[in-house]
């Protein structure tokens, strides 16, 4: 095998997997990160039964199990007169349909599960941090990283998990990201604090006009993760920073008194102003690819960006293995193994955000869309995001 380096740039959870999923493949690895450490932060984020197959492929499922929270079921409330709209249950059926659970976790948990079986191998990896990326040299033979201090990094291949602002998109893309209009704030408050009414074992989702709230229980059960989404009425650049309790309640006025009532507990927030890309037809350039966000930016209404990765990891690993090291060969695979399917993500993502923020007669209409469905029939609407396993994720040779 060829003694080079395959070079990540980005140590996020993409960059982690992507790593892990290759040494676990026998190559050598060198993650450059452009923070001072690698870590993560964040908030809460939802695992699906395609995220535990994937991790279970990496071999941190266990690890990862540990770590999270089982919910009960994904419940709906309508924000406006707090009546149940619909509910999935997440319970014994459900995991035998999928063959993995439904849960919520940290941010920090899945990356430090990642990062822990990184670890585990660190006789193939290396880290390298306050580095960032700014263009890519290849020809037939490898390639040749060049980081913002003149500094050149060597390796046989590049995989580009260095997120939504991806310079290795910008120079083999060239195209621009796409501000929703939608601002999340979100905020990680005690349990104690919480609405004991309100302490439900699932991710529950109170939909509004042009607005909903998330919450569920984090850090086994002592903490509770909020998310709350609306459409800002001002221009927007995609980024953070500190959150004003006042522009939420100015947002949510019109939400029930349980909505309310969450929302005054927070006495600090994140804001985040959220973008994606439009989906492309073509990821992979010679020995040079993209991974995570970098590929297949996502808004947050499908809860997968995290849960694509990690798919996109195992899935460039045994792209690899069927290629037998071949990485153009093997790139163009794996693009093909991943286009259509994360396109579908990342539209159904748009879609859904329409649905949660209905009003007026649309909102009537969404109220009734699952009314009486049996459970087995909102299970085959979701066969084709969470059944996805890494024995069926590339195509047929």
């Amino acid at each position: 095998m060829d003694p080079r380096p395959v070079l990540v740039a980005g140590g996020g959870i993409g960059g982690l997997a992507a790593a892990l999923a290759l040494v676990r493949e026998g190559y050598r690895v060198k993650v450059i990160e452009q923070s001072a450490q690698i870590g993560e932060i964040g908030a809460g984020i939802q695992l699906s039964p395609n995220a535990f197959a994937a991790c279970d492929a990496l071999g941190v499922g266990a690890n990862l199990r540990a770590r999270a929270v089982y919910t009960d079921e994904m419940v709906m409330f309508d924000a406006i007169d707090a009546k149940r709209v619909a509910a999935i249950a997440l319970d014994a059926r459900f995991r035998e349909r999928f063959g993995n659970p439904y849960a919520v976790i940290h941010r920090a948990d899945i990356h430090g599960a990642l990062l822990e079986g990184v670890q585990a191998t660190a006789e193939g990896i290396e880290f390298i941090t306050s580095t960032k990326i700014v263009h890519v040299d290849q020809d037939e033979e490898g390639v040749t990283l060049i980081d913002a201090e003149g500094g050149r990094h060597e390796g046989q291949a590049v995989i580009g998990c260095d997120g939504v602002r991806s310079a290795l998109r910008q120079q083999y893309v060239g195209d621009g990201i796409r501000v929703s209009g939608h601002v999340v704030f979100r905020a990680v408050i005690d349990t104690a604090d919480f609405p004991e009414a309100l302490r439900y074992t699932a991710p529950c989702i109170w939909v509004g006009p042009n607005c909903h709230l998330v919450h569920y229980p984090l850090k086994g059960g002592d903490k509770f993760n909020l998310a709350v989404t609306f459409h800002s009425d001002k221009p927007e650049e995609w980024g953070s920073m500190d959150g004003d309790p006042a522009e939420v309640q100015r947002y949510f006025r019109a939400t029930c008194d349980a909505v309310q009532q969450i929302l005054r507990i927070p006495k600090a927030w994140k804001r985040y102003s959220t973008a994606d890309r439009d989906p492309i037809e073509r990821w992979s350039f010679g020995r040079a690819t993209l991974l995570g966000d970098a590929a297949h930016p996502m808004v947050q209404y499908l809860a997968q960006g995290a849960c694509m990765a990690c798919e996109d990891a195992v899935t460039l690993a045994l792209a690899l293995r069927r290629e037998a090291g071949d990485w153009p060969r093997a790139l163009a695979l794996y693009e093909r193994a991943r286009l259509a399917r994360t396109a579908r993500v990342v539209l159904s993502a748009r879609e859904m955000g329409r649905l949660y923020h209905a009003k007026g007669v649309e909102r009537l209409v969404r109220n009734q869309l699952w009314q009486g469905r049996p459970q087995e029939r909102f299970y085959d609407a979701l066969e084709w995001l969470y059944g996805w396993t890494s024995a069926n994720c590339l195509p047929p040779d």
